[in-house]
Parts: C-alpha cells; structure tokens; sequence
C-alpha cells in the first residue's frame, strides 16, 4: 500500500501527448489552444475615439478658441475627414478613426450646440484626451494568445479579431468508462431488491463533458471471461479505461486478475487513504492509461477528482490554482490513512473559505455529494484535525 503522494507521482509520470487538431473557431470553446496567436496587424489598429463629441486640433484650444464650427460628421467605419482651420471641428462618434489633423475629442457633455456651433463648457481639455493611440494595446506581430490555455469566450474574442477562422488545439484523450457487477442495472430499469441502478458511470461521464469529453459507457457482468475480453478490446481501442468496482478481494472482483492477463501493467494496487482505498492504476502494452476506482460512489468519486481530473489536466496543460480551506469544525480521525473529508463551503467577511464537514455514513452515502462542494484533504500523521486549520481542498 502506497501514500497519496506516491500515488500522485506514480500517475503524473505517465504522461501523455494525443496531438493536435484544426478547429473552427466557434467550435474551439473549452479546448486547450496548441499554437500561439500573433497580431495580424496593431491594436487598435488606428487612432480610435473614444467618446461621441468633436474632434479639434489641440492648438486651436490654446490659441484660446472657445466656439468651433462643424465642418462634417464622422462615424465608425469610415474613411477620416480633414480639418482645415483651428477655429472647426469634424462632429464625431466612439468608434471612429480619428480624423486627419485632428488630435483631441471633446464629449458631448462638455459642449453647447447651437445649429453647426459647438461651445466649450469647461477649460478642463486635455491634448489627445479620449483618444485610443494606435498600437497602444499590441503591435503587429505581437504575441496575442499563448498556448497552453483553455479557450474561452475572450480568448475567441482576440482570435476573431486577428482573423483566426480555425484553432489548433490539444486532442482529446478517448476515453471508455466500465462499470461492472450483477448487482447493477440500468437507470431505466425497475431494480430487484437486492440490486441497484448504475449511477458511477454517469457521474464520471457527465464530469468529463466538462473537458468536452464525451466518453463512452460500457457495463460487464460477473463473469471471468467476458471481463477479459472485454478489457482487452477496450484496452486496444481507448487511450483511457476508467473502472468502477470489481477490484477489492471478493470472489467476483475478475477486474485485476483481467487486467494482468490482457497485458495490462500494475503501478499500484491499494493507497493509503479513506474513502479509496483499493483504487488500482496501471498502464498497457500500447500505452493505454487504466484507473480502475473502487466501486462505492463516494470512493469512486473522490479518486475521479484527486486523481483521474489531475493527471488529465496535466496532460491537457490546464494549470488551476491549488485551492484551500479553514477547517470549520473539529474532525477527529483516529486511522492512519489520508482521510477525504465531504465539506460544504462558504465565505466569511475576512473572504476566507471555510470548509464544514458533513458526518456521512461511510463511501456507500453518496447522498451527500449532493448538497457538499468538495473534499477536504487530511493528511497522515495526526488524529485531531481542528477548527481554524488550514488544508488543501478539491472542488467537485
């Protein structure tokens, strides 16, 4: 049996790298952008105004001007008008390029507009005052989305607005999600009372839509032979294989026994920690990845967050911020194992988070997860965990 930390270090070793793909730039949301986007051109990519008013050139102001003719009205989208003399103006919208011999804009608010007359209300002009410099924000050329990161709507934002129509990004790992066991049936159908309806799988599908990752589901039934063949065709087919159940010592539990006899590689069998214990990690001949999670809901999910998400976050290189928590209760646990404690969250006016426990029955009382945020992780070595404590926290 191995530590947490061991865990973790056995499985972000195994790392891997599924290419690349071209996609539509409206498809692209949620993806982890493979290339770096330059300029095509500055930004803004002329002297853009930046309030409705009229534009003026600054020296007609110090010359003491007050009352300024409007010789023209500009809008967005056009070409620039000129102005002639220091007494005029050229009336002029947020938007526009900033006319020639132009270098400063007056807002509505600041003028007296009688028929093409515009006086000033105040003497608090400053030269160039709204007025966005081209190139002030990026150059042409300049590196404007870097890769590595997750694409979301601003980033689709500056990507249109250099002209990308398609985006490179990360593949998405294949991924099938197995559930095993007699005692589970679907969720459509009537259980008998000594079986139940699978609910693992969907959990785990439905988080990975997240990474839009659309995983399949496959169920296999108690039987030694089925299983093997089963996990070898998966094995061969997928780059991920999560399991869920059918890997503790029950006599039924074909899982592991299926696993090395299709080639499939032990790392580790057993951590450390509660909920989780038996969670099992392992790696094929072709280099597929295998998690196989204990099949109690509670313990299935936590390993899917600890561990599954992190090596999968790894691998897409989405960095997120470590998060932590105050410990809002006492919590006493005498075993020494990593414990996961379910919390609920919330903040208090010193924009702390405090996590508070929920007392749970045990990895089999899903129930919970219902209405907690995240688990709490406490380490070994102690048996008092105390209030005003702080500990590393995983959201759901």
């Amino acid at each position: 049996m191995i530590s947490v930390q061991e865990a973790e270090n056995f499985i972000l070793s195994e790392r891997r790298d599924y290419g690349t793909e071209k996609l539509v730039l409206t498809n692209a949301v949620g993806r982890v952008l493979s290339e770096n986007i330059y300029a095509d051109r500055d930004f803004p990519p002329f002297h853009r105004v930046t309030m409705d008013g009229i534009a003026i050139d600054y020296q007609g102001f110090i010359n003491k001007n007050r009352r300024f003719k409007r010789i023209a009205t500009q809008g967005a989208g056009v070409a620039p008008f000129a102005l002639k003399n220091l007494n005029e103006c050229i009336e002029i919208m947020t938007g526009a390029v900033l006319p020639t011999n132009c270098d400063t804009i007056i807002r509505y608010e600041d003028l007296s507009v009688e028929g093409d007359f515009f006086t000033l209300l105040t003497d608090d002009v400053k030269q160039g005052q709204n007025v966005h410099i081209q190139g002030r924000d990026k150059r042409k050329g300049d590196l404007v989305l870097a890769e590595n990161q997750v694409i979301t709507p601003q980033l689709i934002q500056m990507a249109a607005s250099v002209g990308a129509t398609h985006l490179e990004v990360k593949k998405l790992p294949r991924i099938v999600i197995l559930s095993s066991g007699d005692e589970l049936v679907d969720i459509h159908e009537a259980p008998l009372p000594y079986q139940i309806r699978r609910s693992n799988s969907y959990t785990l599908q439905a988080a990975l839509l997240a990474y839009n990752i659309n995983a399949d589901l496959l169920h296999i039934p108690d039987n030694e032979e089925v299983t093997r063949k089963e996990i070898q065709n998966c094995s061969q087919n997928y780059d991920i294989l999560i399991l869920s159940g059918g890997i503790s010592m029950g006599k039924f539990d074909y899982i592991p026994g299926a696993l090395e006899a299709v080639g499939v590689q032990k790392i580790f069998h057993k951590v450390a920690q509660r909920p989780g214990k038996p969670f099992w990690f392992g790696k094929a001949e072709n280099g597929a990845i295998v998690f196989a999670l204990p099949g109690n809901p509670v313990s299935t999910f936590m390993c899917f967050q600890r561990y599954v998400l992190l090596w999968l976050e790894k691998n897409l290189s989405i960095e997120k911020v470590k998060n932590y928590a105050v410990l809002g209760k006492n919590i006493i646990f005498k075993p020494n194992l990593h414990y996961f404690a379910q919390v609920k969250l919330s903040q208090n006016e010193q924009a702390q988070t405090i996590a508070m426990p929920f007392e749970g029955n045990g990895s089999g009382d899903f129930a919970n997860l219902t209405t907690s945020d995240a688990f709490i992780e406490l380490p070994t070595g102690k048996t008092e965990f105390l209030e005003g404590e702080v500990y590393r926290i995983w959201k759901f």
